[in-house]
């Protein structure tokens, strides 16, 4: 069953890369998750890649991207929304910084410091 899921973690890997892929330019993929303790507010959660918006997450959702091989920085910042109290902060939060090789699939989930919110790794289930 193992193998199995595997195969499939594999094969979805792939098939998500973009038609114009070559083997000049291999991918990595980086999966964020935001699970509902970790942190306790229902305001959005933007994910900044290299400073452009790349995704929004609420709680319990979690979302996938297929990154070139290289250094990438992520920012987490709460987003403007419909829910009542989700104001933006005035300073921007600091990026941090990844490096990912092609092959890689890498998971990491949204947790909150006294001072911000960042990504710690998290087990890839299969």
């Amino acid at each position: 069953m193992r193998g199995s899921a595997l195969s499939l973690v594999s094969f979805l890997t792939l098939a998500a890369l973009p038609l114009w892929a070559n083997a000049d330019q291999d991918y990595g993929v980086l999966i964020i998750s935001r699970e509902r303790l970790e942190v306790p507010t229902s305001c959005e959660v933007g994910v900044y890649i290299d400073d452009q918006l790349a995704g929004r997450l609420f709680q319990e959702q979690a979302l996938s991207f297929n990154l070139p091989a290289g250094n990438v920085g992520i920012r987490l910042k709460l987003l403007p929304g419909q829910a009542p109290g989700c104001l933006p902060g005035m300073l921007v939060p600091p990026a941090q910084q990844f490096t990912l090789k092609a092959g890689d699939v890498r998971k990491y989930r949204i947790a909150l410091s006294k001072d911000d919110m960042y990504l710690k790794p998290a087990k890839l289930e299969y």
